[in-house]
């Protein structure tokens, strides 16, 4: 029991100096942080406080259990841990006030600055829209140009086509004009021929006849 006893006594001291020197470094006046990291230091040392007091009233409970007369020692533990609470929000108080203070000034020159962006950014998305718009409107006019390239084309392919399909009835009528008047004259040259043999064949006969009636003559004189 009384190694319990002082383990518990050193702990107390030891809780007490800790709790002691925390209030210490709170000024008699409270500080009001000036930046962001001194408001996030001064509620970190808040929060130690805290911590600190919540610590302290057990090892005083735990001594008070070991003294005659509990009940005020217990209310005196209650009120050094009421009063280090205190002092711990009142030290916090004006810090989370800051960051508070901090995040809304943030969001409103967050704000002022998109809304002093706000022309600069319109007249960005209009010279955007417009050059969207040119540059679909010249795709449009090289889409009709290419459209209206490949109807020329097309009207020149078929052109074409049925020049040369009357160039190639041309050629066959002149080849067939060709093969008629081959046939013609080969028709001509043959009825020549036949001719010229008919008389030929004529006069042979004659020639035969008048021969023959010579020699008759010269047979009966």
């Amino acid at each position: 029991m009384h190694i319990h006893r002082s383990l518990t006594t050193t702990l107390l001291v030891g809780s007490m100096l800790f709790s002691a020197t925390l209030r210490a470094q709170v000024a008699p006046t409270v500080p009001t942080p000036q930046t962001i990291e001194e408001a996030n230091a001064q509620r970190e040392r808040a929060t130690q406080m805290r911590d600190a007091a919540e610590r302290n009233f057990v090892v005083e409970q735990d001594a008070c259990y070991d003294k005659f007369q509990v009940s005020s020692c217990l209310d005196q533990a209650k009120k050094r841990r009421t009063q280090a609470l205190i002092d711990a929000r009142n030290l916090d108080i004006p810090a989370r006030e800051f960051q508070r203070e901090a995040k809304r000034a943030d969001v409103d020159a967050k704000e002022k600055k998109r809304a002093d962006d706000a022309p600069e950014r319109t007249a960005e998305q209009q010279q955007q829209a417009a050059e969207f718009r040119a540059d679909e409107a010249a795709k449009a006019v090289e889409r009709e140009k290419k459209i209206a390239e490949k109807a020329r084309q097309a009207a020149e392919g078929r052109q074409k086509t049925a020049a040369d399909q009357v160039k190639q009835q041309e050629r066959e009528k002149k080849i067939a004009e060709k093969e008629k008047q081959a046939a013609e004259g080969r028709q001509k040259t043959a009825a020549e021929q036949a001719a010229r043999q008919e008389k030929e064949q004529q006069r042979a006969k004659r020639d035969a006849e008048r021969a023959a009636k010579k020699a008759q003559e010269a047979a009966t004189q």
